[in-house]
């Protein structure tokens, strides 16, 4: 299961490291270095951390599409 969940954390915080090194390089411009660092590091880690937390465990487990549509049909059509 963890190789799953692997699979879409890695490529996020990879996609969170480089926009947070974009935007800080073309629009504060200011910012020393080494707080550039310290904060695209804390961005890509906390994006892993939630994405992480955000993804399902079991992915094959799946409800079927029209599971609880085919129940309140069936009780309609008991009432009517």
């Amino acid at each position: 299961m963890q190789k799953d969940r692997m699979k879409f954390v890695i490529p996020t915080m990879v996609i969170v490291a480089i926009g947070a090194i974009f935007m800080l390089v073309k629009y504060y411009s200011e910012v020393p270095t080494s707080h550039k660092v310290l904060i695209v590091i804390s961005a890509t880690l906390f994006s892993g951390i939630l994405s992480h937390g955000m993804f399902a465990n079991n992915v094959d487990d799946v409800d079927p599409k029209d599971g609880p549509v085919k129940k309140i049909q069936k009780s309609k059509s008991k009432k009517a």
